[in-house]
């Protein structure tokens, strides 16, 4: 959800809590650097045990933007979702984190972030689903501005980061094809021959930069697009699910394999200037030139 006003800084949530905020619930987290969303252990453990990157989300475009995975374990609320997705109305179910999927020579396939099972009373699984997280990926340095921040949070709620280098922006692409992509191509192949279900965890800002998909009915689908925001509810954000799409596997593989084919014209400009008199004229290291007959 979008702010009134253009956000100065890049920090969203701080452990939990808006900058702004000065409760005593708030500086608790910050003081001992404590995780509100389901982490495992009370404090956060982001980027480094000892000393943690505890921002959950930034601005960006004056709206929130999940960077951390663990902040979309809100009130659990994506594993009731996915439920709904996964199995009937009304069956009871268990999560399960970080499972190991593997191929059938035992090698790994990487970890399932959480796995939505259906048992009986002796454990017995009846039947599951699987949900893959996405937080996005940052561009520039988040740490500068956190620890900024840190160091005396009651004074620079709302300070200015604008003309510093490296200002932080979400990498959308990089979220995608370097992580999304790779992953659903690799376990999803495996879910599919399986016959389960993935449901898919992204945020709004994030879900908008991916390719189009042709959606289905929830009958039909094999897989899950929950979609959260973050609304401002008080003094807080509270996620909330925005949006549901519906896909098959084909529709995934197809969208997400095929890029959008550009225009080679595009593409010989940006050679041609590389290749410009300027750029020619070496002040560093000279372009690498070859002669056949030299190789």
């Amino acid at each position: 959800m979008s702010r009134s006003k253009p956000a100065k800084h890049p920090l969203a949530e701080v452990f939990g809590f808006k900058t702004t905020d000065r409760s005593s619930k708030a500086r608790k987290h910050r003081d001992e650097e404590i995780c509100p969303f389901n982490n495992g252990v009370d404090k956060c453990t982001k980027d480094k045990k000892d000393a943690p990157l505890g921002v959950c989300s930034i601005f960006a475009n004056d709206s929130p933007v999940i960077i951390c995975p663990i902040r979309f374990r809100e009130g659990w609320k994506i594993c009731r979702d996915a439920a709904d997705f996964f199995f009937k109305a009304g069956q009871t179910f268990t999560a399960l984190k970080e499972v190991r999927l593997k191929e059938k020579t035992s090698r790994s396939a990487g970890n399932v972030d959480l796995i939505i099972a259906r048992h009986d009373s002796n454990g017995k699984v009846l039947d599951f689903g699987a949900v893959e997280i996405q937080a996005v990926y940052v561009s520039g340095n988040i740490r500068n501005p956190f620890e900024y921040f840190m160091d005396d949070p009651e004074n620079r709620a709302d300070f200015d980061w604008t003309l510093k280098p490296h200002f932080p922006r979400p990498d959308f692409l990089s979220s995608s094809r370097k992580r999304l992509a790779p992953q659903m191509i690799y376990k999803g192949k495996i879910l599919r021959a399986w016959g389960k279900k993935l449901a898919v965890v992204v945020d709004g800002p994030f879900f908008k930069t991916l390719p189009k998909m042709v959606a289905t009915t929830k009958e039909k689908a094999e897989v899950c697009w929950l979609v959260y925001d973050l609304i401002e509810a008080g003094a807080r954000f509270e996620m909330t699910l925005s949006k549901t799409i519906y896909t098959t596997w084909n529709e995934v593989f197809k969208s997400i394999t095929n890029p959008e084919i550009g225009d080679v014209n595009d593409f010989i400009s940006v050679l041609e200037k590389k290749l410009s008199p300027v750029v020619l004229e070496p002040t560093f290291e000279p372009n690498l030139v070859f002669e056949w007959d030299s190789l």
